[in-house]
């Protein structure tokens, strides 16, 4: 595909909010049909990083914690952010912290945006094999549960809504189409 020129003119761009992690921008811009307009936009200071791990038997290893933005219970992939270290080096320490889980594979299944409309957040996606069970070591913000599943159940729950953390739903997706007969249900 052609890749096409940028129609948005930025004029201006103002910071009402930063802190560690994220910085909110506003910009005001001239839109594609040339009017002046608005645009919100929060950068992330991180990059996401998600990690599929398998294990010989082909069971993966969800994390399950209390989210505070959606005040709910999340069962995910194991997940973090990634700033001043490589991704892949951020996907290991990640593993660790959350399962204690070290791995001695890894394999690259794909970068993407998680929501381009209104942030620039990347994600990064590892499969992590070859596995070894070390002892986790979890944030201070982290009250983590651990669940060990088949990876057919896992990619099974995120079709069917019980997984509803978009990166690990992309990660796990991703990794069963790139897994020849692999069934999806």
């Amino acid at each position: 595909m052609e890749q096409e020129a940028n129609p948005w003119k930025t004029i201006q761009i103002s910071t009402p909010y930063e802190n560690d992690w994220i910085r909110l921008e506003h910009h005001d811009v001239i839109k594609p049909n040339g009017e002046p307009g608005i645009y919100g936009k929060v950068h992330f200071k991180n990059q996401a990083i998600a990690v599929l791990p398998i294990d010989a038997e082909g069971n993966t290893y969800l994390v399950g914690q209390f989210r505070y933005t959606i005040n709910a219970y999340s069962w995910e992939l194991p997940e973090g952010g990634c700033q001043d270290e490589s991704p892949l080096d951020a996907a290991k320490r990640e593993l660790k912290e959350e399962t204690g889980l070290l791995a001695s594979q890894w394999t690259l299944l794909g970068e993407n945006y998680l929501s381009n409309s209104v942030t620039d957040e990347k994600a990064i996606m590892f499969l992590a094999t070859n596995l070894q069970f070390t002892e986790a070591e979890p944030e201070d913000t982290e009250q983590l549960q651990i669940k060990k599943i088949p990876v057919q159940e896992a990619i099974r729950m995120a079709l069917n809504g019980e997984i509803k953390d978009v990166l690990s739903i992309t990660t796990l997706l991703t990794y069963a189409l790139k897994v020849p007969g692999l069934h999806l249900l």
